[in-house]
């Protein structure tokens, strides 16, 4: 079965758009059929870009927003950070197509999209900031690849990763694994059965 973590989604198109708001400017998205979350913005996504929008301020920072999907996380943090040099990067074509439409109807030129399955080869070698909604229907072994990908090519000494994730969906084996191989790992915001966790390469780094 078809699913949003297919490189090639096998799956009749059913376009149509969906509108959000942050930091109370709008945002217009492209979505279709075999895509993560296509009929609107999911609980987990927004609560870790509100999470992300709070902690991390304007400025010359590296971004990569890992399993980009259609966009979202990228396309804001691009266009309300405009210091940011942001990257996306997912394992599906048809995501990665939508994400770069949903980058010009959003009229952003800060951001690249990749298809890859994990950081991108392409770009910056190393990010001070990646953000994650974690593939969990592709299993515990591809999300922990991700994990440790993402520690990998996190700039020293102050990067960081943040991700979400439900709870009954493996919150506590999820730090438990991040905790193995960062130096700081925190649960930092709550809600609606999600967490969302920072992962820090240094254990001095503070939040602003």
């Amino acid at each position: 079965m078809t699913h949003y973590f297919d490189q090639k989604p096998d799956v009749s198109h059913a376009p149509r758009l969906f509108d959000v708001f942050f930091e109370d400017v709008p945002f217009r998205f492209m979505t279709d059929s075999g895509v993560f979350s296509r009929k609107k913005l999911d609980d987990g996504t927004d609560l870790l870009l509100s999470t992300v929008l709070e902690r991390e301020e304007n400025g010359t920072l590296r971004i990569l927003d890992l399993g980009t999907g259609i966009g979202v996380m990228a396309i804001v943090l691009a266009k309300l950070r405009s210091s940011f040099s942001v990257a996306g990067t997912d394992i599906n074509e048809r995501a990665v197509a939508l994400a770069n439409k949903n980058a010009r109807l959003n009229r952003i030129e800060n951001i690249k999209f990749f298809q890859a399955d994990g950081v991108p080869s392409q770009g910056a070698t190393f990010y001070d900031v990646i953000v994650l909604n974690p593939p969990i229907r592709a299993g515990k072994k591809t999300v922990y690849r991700l994990f440790s990908e993402a520690r990998e090519r996190l700039s020293e000494p102050e990067g960081r990763l943040y991700i979400v994730i439900r709870v009954k969906q493996g919150a506590a084996s999820a730090s438990r694994e991040l905790a193995r191989i960062f130096e700081l790992v925190e649960t930092i915001n709550r809600g609606k059965g999600y967490h969302v966790i920072k992962a820090s390469v240094s254990s001095s780094h503070e939040s602003p």
